[in-house]
Parts: structure tokens; sequence; C-alpha cells
């Protein structure tokens, strides 16, 4: 790879500017990256990824403290998977890296019958093989290349077909305790990253190498996304605020919130100073929002803070 492309233009740079920024408030807001930390950011070759790495190399130089990235890649043996494209494109960035080999394609063609998915197992396996050589080389932080939209439409499928209200959280402390994940982009919309991954003409490696069929339900819940977006824009950011919002007394779950408790806890409503209890105001609390929603119009959504 003779060189890497660094586009000059205005909007190039707003667009920088703006997706630095997400990621550089996420990283503040959940605490991801601290003093000395060392950071192996999982590159499979795709815009996202590839944008993460990005996105931290540059925030690496500006950073009031200090932390050391590594790319990992991990190559499952796909028929036709492109070996040299990714350690050419480390070197010629400068970044460390390792390239992990490792036949999982065997053995998802042999569990996963011939014309499903294979998505989920091959996942689950990838996940483990990271977290191994994540502590071979003793990383503090794994950093993941999910965005605000793959959060959303994982919010949606777990409510949709697994009856669980979860998502993916911005940083994540594996069951066995000995990992924490940590997903930079997380305020970032994929729009903007495809937006990104273009004007820097990353060496993108697709995710069809398998010959497994596309996620269909996440495919679904992106078309309906999207669709919901073009028609309301802003509601993808408002959905994502509503995981940073959450009322357990206003949801059904008993281990989060004590219901049986409520009687013990029951009492008379304070004196608002003009001598009405609070909560009996039923006009000044009427919710015009709410009446549109009554009526089966759709809530009025604010436009976001997406950068264009």
């Amino acid at each position: 790879m003779a060189g890497v492309k660094q586009p000059t233009s205005n909007s190039f740079k707003k667009l920088q500017g703006f997706l630095r920024s997400r990621v550089g408030q996420a990283i503040a807001d959940y605490g991801m990256i601290g003093e000395g930390d060392r950071v192996m950011v999982c590159v499979s070759g795709g815009k996202d990824s590839h944008t993460l790495l990005d996105i931290l190399r540059h925030l690496q130089r500006s950073a009031p403290i200090h932390f050391d990235l590594l790319a990992v890649t991990l190559d499952q043996k796909q028929p036709g998977f492109p070996a040299d494209v990714l350690p050419e494109y480390f070197e010629a960035i400068g970044v460390p890296y390792r390239i992990v080999e490792q036949d999982t394609y065997s053995t998802v063609k042999r569990v996963i019958p011939e014309g499903k998915t294979m998505c989920s197992l091959c996942s689950r396996l990838r996940r483990g093989i990271l977290y191994r050589v994540a502590a071979e080389e003793g990383a503090t932080k794994i950093a993941l290349g999910h965005h605000r939209d793959d959060m959303i439409e994982t919010l949606f499928l777990n409510m949709f077909h697994g009856g669980r209200l979860k998502a993916m959280p911005p940083k994540l402390l594996t069951d066995d305790r000995r990992h924490i994940v940590i997903r930079p982009l997380a305020y970032c919309p994929e729009a903007d990253i495809a937006r990104y991954a273009r004007y820097r003409e990353f060496p993108i490696i697709p995710c069809t190498l398998c010959g497994s069929q596309a996620n269909l339900q996440r495919a679904q819940l992106k078309e309906m996304l999207q669709s919901w977006e073009k028609q309301w824009p802003g509601r993808t950011e408002t959905l994502f605020r509503s995981l940073q919002n959450v009322d357990p007394s206003q949801l059904a779950d008993p281990t989060l919130f004590d219901f049986g408790g409520l009687e013990s806890a029951q009492m008379i409503p304070p004196d608002d100073g003009d001598g009405d209890a609070i909560g009996t105001n039923l006009e000044a609390e009427f919710d015009p929002a709410m009446a549109l929603f009554a009526d089966g119009l759709p809530l009025p959504i604010g436009t976001g803070a997406r950068e264009r």
C-alpha cells in the first residue's frame, strides 16, 4: 500500500471534527479510556472498525492522557479472505498490530445448516478468541466498532424477538470479570461513519465472504429505523437518548424496582406552596404530546445533533 489518503476538503474536516467530538464525549461520559491503558482495537476490515481505529489514533495524539493502541484482526480462514490487505494497511499507517489466524469458518460450516445465517455462532467464536488474545497481549480495554444505530437495532431485536429490554452498553464488564469492552462510536450515526469511510478510502473487506445469508431480522429493523428517520428526522437520536434516561418505576421489572413496597412508602402528597397538593393540578400537568399520541399521531421528535 503506497499511502493513505487524507482528504483536505472543508466538508471532510467538518465531518472528522464531528466524529472526533462524539467519540471523545463518549469516552469521557463512560470513562472508557484512562491513563496507561492498552486498548486492543478489533479491526474486521469493515467501515466501522476502520473508522474507530482512525479516530482513536487522532485522539491519541491530542489526549491529555497516554494510552497505547493495538490493532487486532482475526483471520477466520474464510475462502477469498484477502489476508495481506490489513497488514499492509497497518504497516502504512504505522500502528502496532497482530493478525490472529484461526479456522472458525470450518467449525461454523459444520454446525450451521446450509442456507442459514452463520452470524450468531461466528460472533460467539470470534468473541472468545478476541478475549483470549486480549489476555495474552495485556490489553486493559477491548474496543469494538459498534455505533449508535447498532445499539438501537439491538434494543429492538431484543424486544421483538427476545422479550427483553436490553441493548449494547457503551462500556461492559465481561461475565468472567476479566475484560472491559468499550464502544467509543456509541454516539456516532452510521450514515456519518459511512461518509467518513468513503472520504478516507479505507481498504474495506466485505462481510460476505462466508456466503451466509444476511441477518434478515436486523436488516428489517434497519430498514424500519431508516424509514422513521426519513419521515421524522431526529427520531434515531431520540431513541438513543431513551437508553440514557431509564426510569425503573415506570417499567415492570420487580427486580429493578420495589413495587411490593409502594404501600409502605405511601404518603400524603406534599404541598406545593399554593395550598394544592403536588400532582393535583391536571391542567398544568397536561402534555399536548400525549394527546397527539392518544389520537394515533406521532410524538414530536427533536432534531438531534447530527452534523450535515
